[in-house]
């Protein structure tokens, strides 16, 4: 971040957020940058939206799905029905806080899982999963292992269709880590947050695209109904009676006051000219990989985010390319895509804001050169050995 962001950091390290008490202005701050968040989300002007800052996207998450799941409780008691076996639909794509939330809130987890053609989840997957029970869908609009973003309009256009036919009332908490501060700028068109009926609550991550240090997320619910009161706890211990809705309580304020900062430095037009850099960098490298006869690109591009697979089957892995990158200063992550696409391995490149054209094309450069160096010694390795002496037995 830039010296004055380092320096109002430093300022502020020793304030606790939860005190809006002692720190008055650091809570108008925090309501302030909820108020910029929702907008850019296009919440709806007629309700009174609602969120709060978080110490990433993990937390975010966990309590917007909370949230989901004390609404669907609360509806089912009122109607005299069993409120004992509340499920969640989700990808196999998704983050590990969603498998945690599944587990440490007693909720069933209905994966979809990845086919080899499909590596998201779409509306017809769904729909075989949900049912009266289902306290949410999730929907990832930059996914951990390919950065592809999921069709939320068309998981929108089922659940309404669904609520108007079985009366089930689905909210899809869409989880926008990454994508959260880059499509508003760079694709303001495509629909997947609050213009969507059933899109009820929203995370975004602060310190992905949003520019700032670890550790910041932002948790975004389209109206106060979506949050139940019976989780809001309210404390009078620090000198005034105030809400709270965190798994945490005490926090340093430095990361909100950093996040605000950047609105206001940045602006609209100062986060659309990053993020298209970024896009643009991110692209001119999808492009080179997939002109070469050695990558494939799985990635659909929408994000900086840029996920491959080697064209053909070499004598070695992107594991032993990963590590030799290492020594030219290169981290790329090498993996298996989750079970029924486990057999494919892949290489993820984030392009990020100091990543320039120059960067792209010497990673470019080294990727082909590194593969070309093991490919020649895997052809070397496969070469006849020198034929024994005499006399010596050889297994």
């Amino acid at each position: 971040m830039e010296p004055e962001a380092d320096q109002l950091i430093m300022e502020n390290l020793g304030k606790n957020f939860i005190d809006s008490f002692e720190y008055p202005e650091t809570a108008e701050i925090h309501q302030r940058t909820v108020n910029m968040l929702a907008q850019l989300f296009n919440a709806p002007e007629y309700d009174e939206f609602c969120g709060t800052a978080t110490v990433g996207s993990s937390e975010a998450i966990e309590l917007g799905l909370l949230a989901h799941k004390w609404t669907w409780k609360s509806k089912r008691l009122t109607q005299g029905k069993d409120a004992n076996h509340p499920n969640i639909v989700f990808g196999a794509d998704a983050h590990i806080c969603w498998d945690k939330f599944a587990r440490y809130f007693d909720v069933e987890p209905r994966i979809i899982p990845m086919q080899e053609n499909r590596f998201c989840i779409d509306a017809d997957s769904v729909r075989e999963r949900i049912d009266e029970n289902t306290i949410a869908v999730g929907a990832i609009m930059g996914t951990t292992f390919t950065g592809a973003c999921e069709p939320v309009k068309g998981i929108n256009d089922l659940l309404v269709q669904i609520k108007k036919i079985e009366g089930w009332d689905i909210p899809i908490h869409v989880d926008a880590a990454s994508a959260g501060f880059i499509l508003p700028f760079t694709n303001p068109e495509l629909e997947w947050d609050f213009r969507l009926q059933q899109v009820r609550s929203i995370n975004v991550s602060g310190h992905k695209f949003g520019l700032v240090y670890p550790g910041v997320g932002w948790l975004l619910f389209r109206s106060p109904g979506d949050l139940p009161e019976d989780l809001i706890f309210y404390v009078n211990y620090l000198g005034d009676t105030m809400p709270t809705y965190t798994l945490n309580f005490s926090r340093g304020s430095d990361m909100v006051l950093a996040q605000y900062y950047n609105l206001l430095r940045l602006g609209y037009s100062g986060y659309a000219k990053v993020m298209d850099n970024c896009l643009n960098n991110a692209r001119y490298l999808a492009d080179k990989l997939s002109s070469s006869d050695i990558f494939e690109l799985i990635s659909d591009m929408q994000l900086p985010i840029i996920t491959f697979k080697f064209k053909h089957a070499p004598n070695f892995t992107p594991f032993q390319l990963a590590q030799k990158l290492r020594e030219r200063g290169w981290m790329l992550p090498a993996y298996t895509l989750p079970p029924h696409a486990e057999h494919l391995t892949v290489m993820r490149i984030i392009v990020r804001e100091t990543f320039s054209r120059d960067m792209a094309e010497t990673l470019y450069n080294d990727l082909v050169k590194t593969y070309q160096l093991l490919d020649h010694q895997e052809v070397e390795n496969l070469q006849p050995q020198v034929s024994p002496r005499k006399g010596h037995h050889v297994t």
